[in-house]
């Protein structure tokens, strides 16, 4: 039974250090101070990379809000109200 717990609180341990390295939290040293990875140029270029791709994501986003106004006004308008707008665009076009 013994046994049990124990190898348990192991796996545990392993499994909880695993966690924060793969996320990227410090690590405990053995008086409880913070130990941070080291960073190295192509964690840098890394972190770069993600705000960059992070940056295009937000404004694509932006633009699908947009559309998706767009579209539910189209939706929830009146057919009435709708049809007047598109009789007023084709009469500017001719």
């Amino acid at each position: 039974m013994i046994a049990v717990i124990v190898s348990v609180s192991i796996g545990g341990w392993v499994l909880t250090t695993w966690l924060r390295i793969r996320n990227g939290y410090p690590l405990d040293g053995s008086w409880g101070q913070a130990l941070y990875p080291t960073k190295n140029d192509e964690t840098v270029e890394r972190v770069k990379l993600l705000s960059q791709e992070n940056a295009q994501l937000r404004a694509e986003l932006g633009s699908i809000k947009d559309r998706l106004a767009n579209v539910e006004r189209i939706v929830t308008d009146s057919a009435h109200s709708l049809d007047r707008e598109i009789e007023s665009l084709r009469g500017t076009r001719n």
